[in-house]
């Protein structure tokens, strides 16, 4: 990937540029579900048109409005899960657009042409448009205690305009957590999460998470590698550190763990001589814009060498899911079948 920019080998640094058009891709909730509430204090107030509005956010941070917010602004992978649940934004900010105009990986079932982009690279946030759209609430996640995708120079002009909330995704929360945590905010926000979609949903995700389960004691030993290529790096992420491979872990995924992690604590870069130093039986490459994709890597020769490249046995890793139960029993359910096919190669 071009750029010149440095980040400093953090999750911040490792996420937004994996996610962020023409950045260089360097690798990379929480709570239970009593805390927001709606409707001047009852549980998550889904049916309340008026009155008092809170909710308590994963950075322990009370919101309170005199009335459900409708213009909503929210980091787009935010955004496309509340779009799941039926919660529609006015604005977004983050990987929304690719350069050829197509929707990116982040947002989605969105209909991108139908939110403002505030900005569709990390660092990048049109506070002005913001204004303009006269915001009650800004969502995002929060991976390390600060609001994600909400640039640190602005970010004090921004959240003047209206107060933030931010649904925890890293740290020690898993997947089925973040989940809860995103739920329960569409549901403050006014979801009905006994729709039949929602009630499908948390049911396709809990039976995909038993087949997942099921996968990996039916083929043992399946040794599962979490990698992200840039034009001069290959990054190996560690499964402790990441809301989904962490729940991947829990449910028998039997992972590479990188012995020497790099600042932050999040994977091992590698220079591409050295991309062979883990063997592993099925290789996850992460699929965000901006990383290298299969086709890409081919050009690598250590790339082309490893086992399980040479067995064809990759497969696309969303490393910013969208926290919706749909889109999240997908991943598990796309996961289950690769290592249920897989075949030992290491």
């Amino acid at each position: 990937m071009p750029k010149s920019r440095s980040f400093s080998l953090t999750r911040r640094g490792f996420v937004a540029a994996g996610g962020a058009l023409g950045l260089v891709a360097v690798l990379a909730a929480c709570g239970g579900t009593d805390s927001a509430k709606g409707d001047g204090g009852k549980d998550n107030g889904a049916s309340a048109s008026s009155g008092p509005w809170t909710f308590t956010d994963d950075l322990k941070q009370e919101v309170s409005l005199k009335s459900k917010p409708k213009n909503i602004v929210a980091f787009t992978g935010t955004a496309a899960a509340l779009y799941d649940y039926g919660v529609q934004v006015k604005g977004v900010f983050g990987p929304t657009k690719t350069a050829d105009g197509k929707p990116d990986v982040q947002a989605g079932s969105m209909d991108i042409s139908k939110v403002e982009i505030l900005g569709n690279v990390y660092d990048e946030f049109n506070v002005e448009k913001y204004a303009a759209l006269q915001p009650e609430l800004l969502v995002t996640n929060t991976w390390d205690g600060t609001l994600w995708y909400v640039p640190a120079a602005s970010k004090d002009k921004i959240t003047k305009l209206a107060p933030a909330a931010a649904i925890g995704v890293g740290g020690d929360v898993t997947m089925d957590k973040a989940l809860a945590r995103t739920a329960d905010l569409a549901k403050a926000l006014g979801a009905d999460m006994n729709a039949k979609a929602a009630v499908d949903g948390k049911a396709r995700f809990e039976a995909a998470a038993a087949k997942l389960r099921e996968a990996t004691k039916a083929n043992p030993g399946v040794k599962v590698l979490v990698g992200s290529g840039s034009a001069d790096l290959f990054y190996v992420s560690t499964p402790d550190t990441s809301a989904d491979l962490k729940y991947f872990k829990s449910l028998g995924v039997e992972f590479v763990t990188p012995e020497k992690l790099d600042e932050g604590g999040f994977f091992e870069s590698l220079s591409w001589e050295n991309a062979g130093k883990y063997k592993a039986d099925v290789v996850l490459l992460d699929n965000r814009t901006g990383t290298l994709q299969p086709e890409e890597l081919k050009a690598k020769a250590t790339w082309a060498e490893l086992p399980a490249v040479k067995a064809n046995q990759i497969a696309p890793r969303t490393t910013e899911p969208i926290f919706s139960y749909e889109k999240c029993a997908k991943i598990l359910e796309d996961l289950a079948t690769s290592i249920q096919n897989a075949k030992k190669v290491s």
